[in-house]
């Protein structure tokens, strides 16, 4: 399995060109170097400049380290992802096991997923002081295969509580939903990196079932993870800052260095869906009995100090340590 540390990096400047050298990516402009980092520091590279090139030795090389590739297509939604076809020694067994999981199964796995994803939608509601009962309420209600639809019901309530009112989520619209795409497509980058690493196929999901989306497990697994976005954007928005700049990138890129309580202590979040979508894996076999999901709730130090307030579950200590490599 590949480390789960390693650097966002966004190529976001156009005329730029990426290629190979002795285990470094090279980024040039018009035949001149303006830097390297070494390929192994890698864990996720986001193409956002429209015209920008790759050699194909660079990109076999950042497969071969399982380095989740994605190409950014309008406003920072991620319009591709580059997985490896081989990312463990027993892929095939368990890409099989997949393949052959029962709807009853899935169903009781995502309603896991989904309760941890309420809940801790109900946490970030906490820490910004907003009423949050209800999503306790609708966590203990979530039941398999959430045939009530409660993960819809409580994005009803969560965004408006939010951000406001008149606040929709629209992945095509500027300003927060841009902020939130950029957040979402690191994450996104940081979970088909895990679940490549755990031999699973990204397409064979337990709720997405989209037939365009080739990573629907992708999108499971990282449910649980995506209040870490959402209150990050609303520290950024509440700052107001709301353009998808390299100072907001680079806040959001800390994502996967956040730290997370889980049962073996404080992780970092990447490792969390590494061990997420290894511990899937393992269920698929009949290896273990549970997911493993980091604690709810999440750490509260992700709100800014003037609006975070001391909430029932106490706060979390947060790395501060932010490297994304921006080009």
């Amino acid at each position: 399995m590949a480390s789960a540390a390693g650097i966002v990096i966004e190529v976001a400047e156009d005329g730029r060109h990426l290629s190979l050298d002795r285990g470094f990516m090279v980024v040039s402009t018009r035949g001149d170097e303006i830097g390297r980092v070494p390929l192994d520091d890698i864990a996720v590279l986001i193409g956002t400049a429209h015209g920008l090139t790759y050699s194909n030795n660079l990109l076999l090389a950042l497969l071969e380290r399982e380095c989740a590739v994605i190409l950014c297509g309008r406003n920072f939604s991620p319009a591709a992802i580059l997985w490896p076809v081989d990312g463990h020694h027993v892929q095939a067994q368990r890409m099989r096991a997949q393949a052959e999981i029962t709807d009853a199964f899935k169903n009781r796995l995502w309603q896991a997923i989904a309760r941890a994803k309420v809940r801790n939608q109900g946490a970030v509601l906490e820490a910004l002081g907003q009423p949050a009962g209800a999503f306790l309420e609708l966590a203990r209600r979530l039941r398999s295969g959430d045939p009530e639809n409660i993960e819809a019901q409580a994005a009803r309530r969560y965004w408006p509580l939010l951000f406001g009112p008149d606040f929709r989520r629209d992945s095509d619209e500027p300003g927060i939903n841009g902020l939130l795409n950029y957040g979402y497509a690191v994450l996104r980058g940081g979970t088909a990196r895990a679940v490549a690493a755990a031999g699973l196929h990204p397409t064979l999901g337990l709720k997405h079932s989209n037939r365009s989306n080739p990573m629907c497990l992708v999108d499971d697994l990282l449910e649980p993870f995506r209040p870490l976005v959402d209150i990050l954007v609303h520290r950024l928005a509440a700052d107001g800052r709301l353009e998808v700049d390299r100072d907001t990138k680079r806040v959001l890129a800390g994502i996967l260095v956040q730290d997370l309580r889980t049962e073996a202590g404080v992780t970092p979040l990447g490792t969390c869906l590494f061990r997420l979508a290894s511990s899937l894996a393992q269920l698929l076999l009949g290896e273990r009995q549970v997911l493993d999901l980091p604690l709810s709730p999440l750490p509260l130090d992700l709100v800014s100090p003037h609006t975070r307030k001391e909430g029932a579950h106490g706060t979390q200590r947060v790395s501060p340590d932010v490297d994304d490599g921006d080009v």
